[in-house]
């Protein structure tokens, strides 16, 4: 039986574990939440690894009350980090407007596409190839479920650049790009705020003692936006902002928030120059910067190598031909990344609708991305031990 034959056997099985994981609601800011999560992954993953032979027991690393889960198999030298996260972003209560659904080979349901169906094709690869090859077969392959990647992973960045640092690749099992496409390239996140400060004063009686600070915002507004390279995929996008206390008084304080995006390390570490350089344009006003860099990206070259290899194992997984994408988005694949793990990311669900109401995977299209992961951790096993 290949591969292939093995993922289409274990569809229903597949299938029964999305539907388990999708009805235990899991928005990422609220612990009781998550933690109900974590116990539901947990149970559904060790029941998996039961019954292909691997007693191998979950970790549980609990960091900032957020429930990470660990399953690491064999004691040889780390070769494949599985990297999902079992956190949405959808609210409790959700389930009672979108409840999990499978009709004319369309699966809906909150958190589907991201991620519950990429890792239950995680824990199915792994599964698939004990079941054919012992535990053997999967020694040196280790499976990370965080609980806060939706927030940006701030309690389980330290935990996955660790074990990146220990692993020669990582398969990160988020959602695919457009008809399955890859993810070979994700822009770096830099999230600031830029505070301003200035002097109230009563607006109507004596406005020329005041300092204002939203007419400073609004010169620093634009200097954030010229910031921006589109040639080099470089954007700057003033956000959320506020300005003043009342209507009648000039505004001493405002603020902004700044999302970056670039795909160079290079081009973030360029933006936050110019954010730290900065300088007020009002007499009497000042500025503070907050923030920083949040994901360094994943570059095109942390790829390359996975891709070529996933590109020659496609057609034994039923894929005729896989393609590639560069995505502004940012996920777990990042932190791999930048520590210098080959990283290859959006090897899970094929379908679209993330963090929308119109959600959805297509079923057809699990057993092939299963397939796949089973045969690259196979391949990077197999080439580790020679």
């Amino acid at each position: 039986m290949t591969l292939l034959d093995a993922a289409r056997d274990r569809l229903d099985a597949m299938i029964a574990d999305a539907r388990t994981l999708i009805a235990c609601e899991s928005p990422s800011e609220d612990p009781a939440a998550v933690e109900r999560s974590a116990d539901v992954t947990a149970a559904v993953v060790d029941a998996r690894l039961a019954q292909a032979g691997l007693a191998v027991p979950v970790e549980r690393i609990v960091v900032d009350g957020a429930p990470h889960l660990r399953w690491t198999f064999g004691g040889g030298a780390r070769r494949v980090l599985l990297v999902c996260h079992h956190d949405t972003v959808w609210p409790l209560g959700t389930l009672q407007r979108i409840p999990f659904s499978l009709a004319d080979g369309v699966m809906r349901g909150p958190g589907c596409y991201d991620m519950v169906v990429g890792t239950v094709q995680a824990l199915h690869a792994v599964c698939a190839l004990a079941s054919a090859g012992g535990a053997a077969a999967v020694d040196g392959v280790t499976l990370l479920v965080t609980a806060d990647e939706e927030v940006g992973s701030p309690s389980s960045r330290a935990l996955i650049e660790s074990e990146a640092r220990k692993h020669g690749a990582a398969l990160v099992l988020e959602a695919s790009g457009p008809g399955g496409a890859v993810k070979t390239e994700r822009k770096g996140v830099s999230w600031y705020e830029l505070e301003v400060m200035g002097r109230a004063a009563h607006s109507g009686l004596e406005p020329e003692r005041g300092v204002n600070a939203g007419v400073e915002l609004a010169h620093q507004i634009l200097a954030l936006a010229s910031l921006a390279d589109v040639d080099a995929g470089t954007t700057v996008t003033p956000t959320r902002g506020a300005i003043g206390t009342t209507g009648n008084t000039v505004p001493a304080s405002a603020r902004v928030s700044i999302d970056v995006r670039c795909r160079t390390a290079a081009e973030q570490d360029r933006v936050d120059a110019a954010l730290h350089a900065l300088r007020p344009v009002v007499a009497g006003a000042r500025l503070v910067v907050h923030g920083g860099v949040n994901r360094r990206p994943l570059e095109r070259s942390s790829a390359s190598s996975l891709f070529e290899r996933a590109s020659a194992l496609a057609a034994e997984a039923g894929i005729e031909a896989l393609d590639q994408v560069a995505v502004g988005g940012a996920s777990d694949g990042n932190f791999t990344a930048g520590v210098g793990t080959p990283t290859l990311d959006g090897l899970g669900a094929v379908g679209g609708g993330a963090h929308a109401d119109d959600e959805h995977v297509l079923v057809e299209h699990i057993p092939s991305r299963t397939a796949l992961v089973a045969l690259l951790i196979r391949d990077l096993v197999r080439e580790g031990t020679r």
